[in-house]
């Protein structure tokens, strides 16, 4: 492989999948509330207990019982992404299996509401929608196609909510997104070296809710949020001693996709709460990425094609159901599961995103104190299928599938005042 094609395939590599999730199908993450993590978001566009609910429907500000809140959380993931070759060639065919390609990500979320008369209120949800980070093994088999990636994005959603008559609320919100990529791969040519991405943006878009108050016992919910495009630009450094003039600018186009949540919640009685929900999600949208050089360099002109990248991604339905038992007037105890489609594609799928469908299991706690706020615990484990993976790059092939599972952790404190 000369010099200029190890610098096409090294990039095209590294922008391959922007993140790799562990809680969510694609790159999205899918927990943002922490009383949510409890009931596998069971009910996220129905459920109105604490401040979160600015992000999972803003509707929902109107039946909060609190006239100001404060929420707070910390999110802990855990991914696990174990390669297994099943028969690489060429390139691929030596070097190790990468070790544990997950790595452990925080992610704290904030959210306020306050109202502003007895039938408006107002909020602000500070969240990370997508990203975390994933690290293979310098020298693996697969290192051409993946190495280190870090995806941050930071949320900005001031929303407004409504109360039309005693059974219907609405509400809607703008959003202001920034999203941060900082990815690497061997570029194939030693002299060469490490092939570093940096890129960012900043998008926006908005996000609409109803809520309807059937009953005192009954809430039916639904949500959307636009989709968001970006502009990547940022630069591509390549670390070895002849790297230099292949190095340069980029830029491409990528849009995160819109989403819609329907939601219901039930209290059977003064000890049992039910809720379920169904979200939809448009990753049909990312079926290409084309990646364009912005300055000249050894490896192009400015306005070429660096290369265009096949996602093949397909639209994705998550289903989820929760129970909430109130053993006192303290304590209540969560439960929840879901089923997650991936919208990964078989034919494209890359280590970037080891992506497959997943079962979730959750449970969690809320405890009231006394004289205070309410503390959040929720725990979840996927059970994630494992993902196979067939990336050609020139005559060689990494074939193989990953072992996957993943851990979430959340906690979350809500204080009235």
């Amino acid at each position: 492989m000369n010099a200029r094609n190890a610098a096409s395939v090294a990039v095209a590599a590294a922008l391959g999948c922007f993140a790799d999730s562990a809680v969510a199908g694609g790159f999205a993450i899918g927990i943002q509330s922490g009383s949510a993590t409890g009931n596998a978001v069971a009910g996220g566009a129905a459920v109105a207990e604490d401040a979160s609910v600015v992000w999972s429907n803003p509707a929902g500000m109107m039946e909060l019982k609190q006239s100001r809140q404060l929420t707070t959380a910390i999110h802990v993931f855990r991914p696990s992404f174990k390669f297994q070759d099943t028969g690489s060639t060429g390139a691929f065919a030596a070097g190790g299996n990468g070790g544990d390609g997950g790595d452990w990500a925080y992610v704290p979320n904030a959210f306020f509401t306050t109202p502003i008369t007895d039938r408006l209120s107002v909020g602000l949800a500070i969240t990370a929608p997508f990203g975390l980070t994933t690290r293979y093994d310098q020298g693996w088999r697969g290192q051409l196609v993946a190495l280190k990636s870090q995806i941050q994005t930071v949320n900005l959603n001031p929303a407004i909510a409504y109360r039309v008559n005693p059974m219907l609320s609405i509400g809607a919100g703008l959003n202001a997104q920034m999203i941060r990529a900082k990815l690497s791969s061997f570029s194939g040519v030693g002299a060469l070296g490490n092939v570093d991405l940096k890129a960012d943006d900043v998008g926006f878009g908005f996000n609409l809710g109803a809520m309807v108050k059937a009953t005192d016992s009954t809430r039916f919910g639904a949500s959307y949020r636009s989709r968001i495009k970006y502009s990547l630009g940022g630069d591509v450094t390549f670390t070895g001693p002849a790297g230099a003039p292949f190095s340069g600018n980029i830029d491409a186009q990528l849009t995160v996709p819109e989403s819609a949540s329907f939601s219901i919640f039930h209290r059977v009685n003064p000890r049992w709460e039910l809720m379920a929900d169904a979200t939809w999600t448009g990753w049909d949208r990312l079926q290409q990425l084309t990646v364009v050089r912005t300055t000249a360099s050894a490896g192009g002109p400015a306005g070429s094609t660096l290369t265009t990248l096949p996602f093949l991604w397909k639209d994705t339905w998550r289903f989820s159901a929760g129970a909430n038992y109130i053993f006192n007037e303290r304590i209540k105890i969560r439960l929840g599961v879901a089923l997650d489609e991936t919208p990964t594609s078989d034919a494209t799928r890359s280590p970037r995103l080891p992506d497959q469908d997943r079962t979730w299991l959750a449970a969690g706690l809320q405890y009231r104190v006394p004289r205070a706020g309410v503390l959040e615990i929720g725990a979840a484990h996927e059970f994630i299928r494992d993902a196979t993976v067939n990336n050609a790059v020139g005559a060689s092939n990494l074939v193989g599938r990953f072992e996957n599972k993943a851990n979430i952790l959340s906690l979350q404190y809500s204080q009235p005042f």
